[in-house]
């Protein structure tokens, strides 16, 4: 009989920590802010189908990086928990803390329990109806859950991104200012991003009932201005010429 190799629960969990951070760190960044009229998600996203952010019910959105196929699964999984609840009690029931509560749980007992963690960092917003403030969650690999109040990122360097965004951030900033700043953010100093690079929703109280929207081609074109945007800390947005 084959004695199994004894590994130290504190080496496993520093292993599947390193291994899940560094897949995760290899994914592109999303932002997500709040603005004047709701919550802006930007994510660096070169492809037209497989998305990034998502409708998860009427006033919550979804946004996950690091492996497509498992935050995806994560994403229908809350879709159906959320139009169970609603259907069963009522759509003022379904709301993103108890969403996030449950992501949290299933990433944690897979990160505990399983040999290989999911690979995701997960983003659950929702609009506020009441006059309150709009909710901003993240839920980690291992099933930290954490809520920001203005804005959040997730994904590779995180940390300096989220530093340039802190620099510019504006309480109550329209659309346009905060497009530019997220995807300055995003970019960089040495990089310009189109719109072909990016993915972008918003979770407007202007769009009634289903307040998710798509921001795309033409109209995501015109909010970025010529070429994309460049944001100074502390200055106004500049126009850059296109490479």
């Amino acid at each position: 009989m084959t004695v199994p190799f004894y590994v130290a629960p504190e080496q496993a969990m520093k292993d599947r920590a390193e291994y899940a951070q560094k897949n995760i760190a290899r994914g592109r960044p999303l932002i997500a802010t709040t603005y004047q009229h709701g919550v802006l998600i930007v994510a660096e996203n070169h492809s037209r189908t497989l998305h990034k952010i998502s409708e998860i019910y009427d006033r919550i959105a979804f946004g996950g990086v690091g492996r497509y196929n498992e935050y995806e699964q994560l994403r229908v999984a809350g879709v159906r928990h959320a139009d169970t609840k609603g259907f069963a009690f009522s759509r003022e029931d379904v709301d993103a803390r108890s969403l996030a509560n449950l992501y949290a749980q299933y990433l944690n007992n897979v990160f505990t329990h399983e040999i290989k963690p999911l690979e995701v960092e997960i983003l659950v917003a929702e609009l506020a109806d009441d006059g309150g403030p709009d909710q901003l969650y993240h839920v980690a690999y291992e099933g930290t859950i954490t809520d920001e109040e203005h804005f959040l990122v997730l994904g590779g360097d995180a940390e300096t991104i989220t530093e340039r965004v802190a620099a510019v951030y504006q309480e109550g900033w329209d659309l346009p200012t905060a497009l530019g700043a997220t995807v300055s953010a995003l970019a960089g100093e040495d990089r310009t991003l189109g719109p072909q690079d990016l993915e972008v929703a918003i979770l407007s109280r202007q769009n009634g009932r289903r307040t998710f929207r798509r921001i795309e081609d033409r109209e995501l074109a015109e909010l970025l201005g010529s070429g994309g945007t460049q944001v100074t800390p502390g200055g106004p947005l500049e126009s850059q010429p296109s490479p």
